[in-house]
């Protein structure tokens, strides 16, 4: 069939490996294999071509990613998830410079993560390192992904502090030209960013995506308008050291901001609650401390918050969305915290008192005076 143009037998129970046959097929643009029971490796005769989807994910692949993908520059959504791949990224893959959504998620996939990511890919949308054996700091280089809106590096051995510049990525930002009033979608989100000047290449199909994100604590299977809402940053569960940074505030877009099981320490940025739209936030199992901000009262669309295991300390915060979240165990060992929901009651602040021992000697001394005044007064009036 050299002329089809898509192939899609996901959600089957295909066994075997994937032929190398499929690499004649000049016609194919969309290729979804997923969640099959394939076995081998992948094939290595991919030629170039404007393929534009390539989904083998959820399969029993092994093997490592073959440096021939390089060779589909059309290529806009590459998902290899979920399967026993091994090594590293090939650095051919940054010739596929229209990529928006890459997911590498749920392999063995080793060594440090490529600093080329950031310049070469400037339409990514979605980066998903998530579950590999990535090493080494977060490259600064990632904070050029300018369209970004969801990273999940989680359950890696990532270390070094988290970059600053994050917080300056535009996908994951409000879009100023729209009333915030009206509408809750960051940008990027309504309209994918075309392809500029290749106009061979068309946009990624929304509609034959999904991407998985654990939110609030679940496993979700986002798909089309969701996904393209969703503006997620998850770097939980590596060895990352450092605070917070204060930028990340200025990510106003993000919905779900996971940094727990990390070595972490300091405060809170005391404006998080520029973060209206947050509706997970998880910042438990690091070494955080200082007040809970009083910010946190700003927030709005907040459902699951856990900063439990840290040290906290002082009074949590009241009013609006804060209030609603009444289980106890977000703020669990944080020995030092007070207030609803926890039973340890803050105690009011009361103006010092002078010792007893002092007050009692300046009652004497008062007594003493004015004795002394009275016999003044007499002796001068005799």
């Amino acid at each position: 069939m050299p002329q089809l143009s898509t192939l899609n037998l996901n959600d089957n129970l295909l066994s075997g490996p994937i032929p190398t046959s499929i690499c004649e097929m000049e016609h194919l643009y969309d290729l979804h294999l997923g969640r099959n029971e394939l076995v081998g490796e992948i094939p290595t005769c991919w030629k170039e071509s404007l393929e534009i989807l390539l989904d083998i994910s959820s399969n029993k692949l092994s093997g490592v990613i073959p440096s021939s993908l390089g060779n589909l520059i059309g290529l806009t959504s590459l998902h290899l998830n979920n399967n026993r791949l091994q090594g590293g990224i090939p650095v051919t893959i940054k010739y596929c410079s229209n990529l928006q959504i890459l997911d590498l998620g749920e392999n063995k996939i080793s060594s440090s993560v490529p600093h080329w990511i950031g310049p070469c890919f400037p339409l990514l949308q979605i980066l998903r390192l998530r579950e590999n054996m990535f090493n080494g700091s977060i490259p600064s280089q990632l904070c050029l992904l300018s369209a970004l809106q969801i990273l999940d590096m989680a359950v890696n051995n990532l270390t070094g502090t988290i970059p600053n510049c994050l917080g300056h990525m535009k996908g994951m930002k409000l879009n100023k030209s729209i009333d915030e009033g009206n509408s809750l979608s960051p940008a990027y989100a309504a309209t994918p960013p075309m392809l500029g000047p290749t106009a061979s290449i068309a946009p990624t199909d929304w509609t034959q995506e999904h991407v998985e994100q654990v939110v609030k604590g679940m496993d979700l299977d986002y798909t089309t308008l969701d996904l393209q809402l969703m503006v997620n940053l998850d770097l939980s569960s590596n060895k990352l050291v450092g605070p917070i940074p204060g930028e990340h505030t200025l990510l106003s877009g993000l919905r779900g901001l996971n940094l727990s099981h990390n070595f972490l320490s300091g405060g809170i940025p005391t404006m998080i609650g520029d973060m209206r739209l947050l509706e997970s936030l998880d910042l438990s199992n690091n070494h955080l401390s200082g007040t809970i901000p009083q910010s946190f009262s700003a927030f709005i669309s907040l459902s699951k918050l856990n900063l439990s295991h840290n040290n906290f300390i002082g009074p949590i915060p009241k009013g609006n969305q804060i209030q609603t979240l009444d289980d106890p165990s977000i703020y669990a060992d944080n020995p030092q915290l007070c207030g609803d929901p926890l039973q340890k009651k803050c105690l009011e602040a009361k103006a010092p008192q002078a010792p007893e021992e002092v007050a009692n000697e300046e009652g004497k001394l008062e007594k003493v005076m004015f004795y002394i005044v009275i016999m003044l007064g007499f002796a001068t009036g005799f």
